[in-house]
């Protein structure tokens, strides 16, 4: 940072990334997990399933994350940089050996984000009947 910026400056900066780092951070594991050749456990069926857990909840708190990043007031933009992550996410695991992409996957990371915004306007309206 240089010394030329107001205290102001430097604290709007500081948030601004405070903000944006989280689901930056979290995009970046989201590759680094995808670019692994075979996640198998040779669990099966539980793997199978523990995995798609696992790409919901993950996509859920990305959207989540930017949301917040977002203000909380543009859950749709939240929604589609989330997807388009997702998009790009399955399309990345094309061109990892043992991964593939898959349209279903991108379908189970929409179900984790619509999750997560369900989840979310629960939590808000829970608290607005309290405070009334």
């Amino acid at each position: 940072m240089s010394n030329r910026m107001s205290p102001w400056q430097r604290s709007n900066l500081a948030r601004t990334i405070g903000a944006f780092a989280p689901p930056l951070l979290l995009m970046g594991l989201i590759y680094l997990a995808s670019a692994q050749p075979d996640l198998n456990s040779g669990l099966g069926v539980f793997d199978l399933i523990g995995r798609k857990i696992v790409h919901m909840a993950e996509f859920g708190l990305l959207w989540w994350l930017w949301s917040r990043a977002l203000g909380f007031r543009r859950p749709l933009l939240a929604a589609a940089i989330a997807l388009a992550y997702a998009a790009t996410d399955e399309y990345h695991q094309t061109f990892v050996a043992g991964r593939h992409g898959s349209p279903v996957d991108w379908g189970i990371d929409a179900a984790g984000i619509a999750a997560a915004w369900l989840a979310q306007r629960a939590v808000l309206r829970v608290r607005s009947s309290r405070a009334a």
